[in-house]
């Protein structure tokens, strides 16, 4: 890993990040099959969580490295900050963000966000 990463990673704290996907995230069945409430208009996101500057992860995510399951990097479009509260957005430990990522991804869901979280 060249420095700049790891002065990233040891500088951030966890946080819970939201990512704008693409419309066709639809025709995936595993996707549609978590999200039966979708509400018309409302754009599809990801929610995860990261030790590491969110723009740096979802930079991560589109150059496929740490992709997960590749939701982002087939479907992402950008980073949505406006969707995470200031209370998540820094956490003093990664089960902290763990728990907030989840609640978030249901927060959304209930509010007819079509989601993806892992």
């Amino acid at each position: 890993m060249d420095s700049g990463i790891l002065n990233v990673m040891a500088t951030s704290k966890p946080c819970v990040y939201v990512v704008e996907l693409k419309r066709t995230v639809l025709k995936n069945k595993k996707f549609l099959e978590k999200n039966p409430g979708i509400k018309k208009g409302k754009p599809c996101v990801y929610v995860g969580r990261t030790g590491l500057d969110p723009e740096e992860r979802f930079k991560r995510h589109m150059s496929g490295i740490q992709s997960g399951r590749g939701y982002v990097k087939k479907f992402g479009k950008r980073l949505r900050p406006d969707l995470v509260p200031n209370n998540m957005k820094h956490f003093k430990t990664t089960e902290q963000a763990m728990s907030a990522e989840k609640e978030l991804a249901d927060q959304l869901r209930a509010r007819g966000f079509p989601v993806w979280q892992n």
